[in-house]
């Protein structure tokens, strides 16, 4: 064979050495694109990690916030309590001084009134006739005490526990004083006596006549109140609290509205 021959073939030798190189190359080009593809990914979950583990972080933030916020409502709703439970004991406290002293200058008024009132039973004395004796056996009558001293024996009797006493003393005041301004306190305490004496029944009948002689007295919302409280100590708890609400329509702002709402809504 002489040397021309031979580029002729070496031409398929070199042709299967393309070959081989072209498919080395195909096959490396999946792996390459694959490695590219992990790499992507892998940047993807770090990036990823690093969103959760703010995500988080703002997360605990938040929580520590949340608690921060939760204890300062809990402080300011403990101070809010305690104000409304002061302010309470000081309205509390304000009416009861109101009430005591409204007392005081109705009994001054009283005294005034009573110190200008002629005693009942007392007329003048009749002239006897010249030469004629006065009947015998025939007193003259007793004179009543005047109403402020009447009135504030008979108080202080109720205050000392003695209610017959009491009532004693307010029943009479009633008899001679009856056009007075402590009429209806009067009958009142008459009620708040047989009350002390666990005598409901004849307790609801004294105030039921102050309720209906007494239309105007500013007693009328204690004396509904104590007659609820009555009537369910006689267990008829339903016209009970018919009083207790007639008490807190009528008299919304009264002291004795307040404890007919307690009454209507105990706590539990």
């Amino acid at each position: 064979m002489n040397d021309a021959a031979r580029p002729i073939e070496e031409v398929p030798v070199i042709r299967r050495t393309v070959g081989v190189v072209l498919l080395a190359a195909l096959w490396a080009w999946p792996a390459l694109a694959q490695k590219q593809e992990v790499q992507r990914l892998q940047v993807q979950v770090a990036t990823l990690q690093v969103q959760i583990s703010d995500l988080l972080r703002l997360g605990q933030e938040n929580q520590r916030e949340i608690k921060r916020l939760n204890e300062a409502l809990a402080e300011q709703t403990q101070l809010v309590r305690k104000l409304v439970q002061d302010q309470r004991l000081q309205m509390e406290a304000l009416q009861t001084a109101t009430r005591e002293n409204g007392e005081r200058l109705a009994e001054l008024s009283e005294r005034v009134q009573g110190a200008a009132l002629p005693p009942v039973g007392y007329a003048p004395a009749a002239s006897a006739s010249p030469g004629e004796a006065p009947a015998p056996g025939v007193p003259p009558a007793a004179a009543a005490p005047p109403p402020r001293e009447l009135y504030t024996q008979a108080y202080a009797d109720y205050a000392r526990g003695n209610y017959d006493l009491a009532i004693q003393g307010f029943q009479e005041y009633l008899r001679n004083y009856a056009g007075t301004d402590f009429a209806d306190n009067a009958q009142y305490w008459i009620g708040e006596c047989l009350y002390g004496k666990l005598k409901y029944e004849e307790a609801i009948e004294a105030w039921n006549v102050l309720l209906r002689d007494y239309a105007a007295s500013d007693k009328l919302p204690d004396a509904r109140v104590k007659k609820g409280m009555a009537l369910e100590k006689l267990g008829r708890r339903s016209q009970a609290q018919l009083e207790y609400r007639f008490v807190v329509e009528r008299f919304p702002n009264s002291p004795a509205a307040r404890i007919a709402r307690e009454k209507l809504n105990p706590q539990q």
